[in-house]
């Protein structure tokens, strides 16, 4: 936006032809008597009613406990920083439940040792297609897996009448 199209009474700042194109973006062009307009434009948004409104601020969560499942995997990184967030966000108790692998998280959100967690999403609906109360709020990714194979097995169709092993689904 222009300086002076916010200022009612700019005659003295249209000496300048050039003055509509200039902006504050480009300050080389600007002339010591368009500066000084500008500048008194800025002194006067106060009392043009301009003024910052406080923020409502939100009332804290219901509860301050929030128990999340620890577990030796890197894809849970994002969980342990966002531990510090939702310290901000009021959770004052931010409590982590060791598990020894992945299928813990959907075991502890189902007997309620957990409260909320990142997890892959496959072993969750297996939980919660057997009855388990376990409530799916969105996903994080689609799993990270990775085949560790020899020099013959170069593409999936390769795998075709291999077997192969999986630490836990």
């Amino acid at each position: 936006m222009l300086i002076a199209d916010r200022i009612e009474d700019h005659s003295q700042c249209r000496r300048s032809p050039s003055w509509r194109r200039v902006s504050m973006s480009t300050r080389e062009d600007l002339s010591r008597r368009e500066f000084v307009c500008g500048l008194a434009l800025a002194g006067t948004v106060g009392l043009d009613g301009l003024r910052p409104e406080p923020v409502a601020v939100e009332p804290p969560p219901e509860t301050a406990t929030l128990r999340l499942v620890k577990i030796p995997s890197v894809c849970q990184a994002p969980q342990y920083v966002a531990g510090e967030l939702l310290k901000a966000e009021g959770f004052t108790n931010v409590q982590y439940v060791q598990k020894g692998g992945a299928l813990g998280i959907s075991e502890a959100l189902a007997s309620g040792e957990a409260d909320i967690n990142n997890h892959f999403v496959a072993p969750t609906i297996i939980r919660v297609e057997a009855g388990d109360p376990i409530v799916i709020l969105g996903g994080l990714h689609i799993g990270c897996f990775e085949l560790f194979g020899t020099d013959r097995v170069r593409t999936i169709r390769d795998l075709k009448g291999k077997t192969v092993a999986v630490l836990e689904i």
